[in-house]
């Protein structure tokens, strides 16, 4: 499989969204390891890996 395109505008990807009637409504918060991984995920530094 091969990334053809990436959605880079944000209105587009919400009208894209829209467009397909799909919500993004999590039935239950996820487990507290997800949430901390998130976290150490965000203050990580940003690292360019392709250039």
């Amino acid at each position: 499989m091969k990334v053809i395109a990436f959605l880079t505008e944000h209105a587009v990807v919400d009208r894209i969204i829209n467009h397909m009637k799909l919500t993004f409504v999590a039935a239950k918060p996820p487990p507290p390891e997800v949430a901390f991984q998130e976290l150490l995920m965000a203050v990580e530094p940003q690292v360019e890996y392709f250039s």
